[in-house]
């Protein structure tokens, strides 16, 4: 892509741009020029006078993606009337030819001279992106500050990425929050990229300026479907499908207290080690992201020993869920790593809702209709067991390292030997882990040819 030149002035804004360029930020238009194919950015048609915010399509390697952008270097990128109608077109246009969407936020929240007019259509935005979330995949990279009726928009989104430094994500200000509490909190501390990464996990991902994160934007499109029709077909690249990995035999070590990183194994079971994490500072006991599979794109689930011994809890159930969900909305395969000795005991995690996110975690499987292979590495014990993509969870197939131990708990009487859990229906085959990447990829093959037939 062409390097970002400065855009010539015609409104004595160039202070405004200075300004913005100070934060470290860039300005609306450049980030939709980074963002796209050279060229490709069509903008909406709108109002002479309708300034603030910029709406269009472009493609991203050669696929179709509609994008809102705020202008904060006009009235700091907030939102009129006018505007939200204009996003309304948008969103009936990016539904209407089913392709994902792309919200570039950076505003003070919605004006409130504009009045009742501002408030309906602000509630049909609202509408209209929840109707898309069954037809297109959306995402919100926060490029400064989403206040108020922007964050909960922001919020609808599938996924949200965040600036480390300029970014911040909040219904209610520090302004206000200060006046009506007392509290004295600044913007980082109330919304910034911290929080929402690490404690209420709403930040997906985090990254240190517009160019990195428009650059990662556009290899994360290229993982997603486009809309809930998009089949996901095989790439016709070459892969090498008959890859073994040797180092995969001793990944799990023969001291079951012992921990290893389960990233290990993504990377090396994935075409050319490459895995989009999600959420990678939140609930960092379980593992989730997107990789592919002989070109394929493919949702992994994974249990992350080196975190409390991978076990669940309630934010690791959640996480997992929503995952999972989305990939099932559109068509993506969902592949899941198992070492899980139980779930997190403790009176915190009730007060969290444990047991009710460990339902929605089990729904989520059960509802799922895309292709689901699991593969138990390790631990594999109880009801924790199960709600980690089991067979009677719905499962298509579900496979078996030798070092794999399944039972009710991890006392030896309780505990199944491979032979035995193979004939009680929990698990399909023992394999060799040196030939996981061949499994997996002769599993969903075979998956995907038995669901056209």
């Amino acid at each position: 892509m062409a390097a970002i030149e400065p855009l010539p002035d015609s409104n004595g804004a160039d202070a405004l741009i200075d300004a913005q360029h100070a934060k470290g930020k860039l300005t609306a238009r450049e980030r939709i020029e980074l963002l796209f194919d050279e060229g490709s950015f069509e903008e909406a048609e709108h109002a002479a006078d309708d300034q603030g915010i910029l709406t269009g399509c472009g493609t991203i390697y050669g696929r179709r993606v509609f994008v809102i952008a705020n202008d904060y270097t006009h009235v700091s990128g907030s939102v009129s009337a006018a505007h939200a109608a204009q996003i309304i077109q948008l969103l009936q246009r990016a539904i209407s030819e089913a392709a994902p969407l792309v919200y570039l936020a950076d505003s003070e929240g919605l004006r409130l001279e504009a009045g009742a007019a501002l408030l309906t259509g602000y509630g049909e935005n609202l509408r209209l992106r929840v109707e898309a979330s069954r037809v297109i995949p959306q995402i919100s990279v926060l490029m400064g500050p989403c206040i108020g009726g922007d964050a909960v928009a922001a919020g609808l989104s599938d996924f949200i990425f965040m600036m480390s430094e300029t970014s911040s994500l909040f219904v209610t200000g520090p302004r206000i929050t200060t006046r009506l509490t007392g509290e004295d909190i600044s913007d980082e501390v109330l919304g910034g990229a911290t929080l929402h990464a690490m404690i209420s996990g709403d930040a997906d991902a985090v990254f240190p300026s517009d160019i990195a994160a428009l650059s990662q934007l556009r290899r994360f499109i290229n993982f997603l479907s486009s809309s809930h029709r998009d089949l996901n077909p095989d790439d016709t690249g070459f892969y090498d499908t008959d890859r073994v990995e040797p180092s995969l035999g001793t990944l799990v070590p023969e001291d079951s207290t012992a921990p290893y990183d389960v990233k290990d194994l993504i990377l090396k079971v994935v075409d050319d080690a490459d895995f989009f994490e999600l959420k990678a500072a939140f609930a960092k006991n379980i593992v989730i992201g997107f990789g592919r599979l002989r070109g394929q794109t493919i949702g992994i689930i994974a249990n992350q020993p080196l975190v409390l011994g991978g076990v669940i809890d309630a934010n690791a159930a959640s996480k997992a869920a929503k995952f999972l969900r989305f990939c099932d909305r559109f068509n993506l395969p969902i592949v899941t790593f198992v070492d899980v000795p139980g779930f997190l005991p403790g009176l915190e995690q009730e007060e969290k809702g444990l047991a009710a996110q460990s339902a929605n975690l089990a729904a989520a499987y059960v509802q799922a209709t895309v292709p689901r292979i699991t593969i138990i590495l390790g631990h594999a014990y109880g009801a924790a067991f199960t709600l980690m993509g089991s067979k009677q969870l719905g499962a298509d197939t579900v496979l078996a390292w030798p070092a794999a131990r399944l039972g009710l708990m991890n006392e030896s009487e309780a505990q199944l030997s491979l032979a035995e859990a193979q004939t009680h229906g929990l698990i399909d085959a023992v394999i060799d882990p040196h030939a996981t990447r061949v499994q997996l990829i002769a599993a969903l093959t075979s998956l995907r040819r038995s669901r056209t037939l």
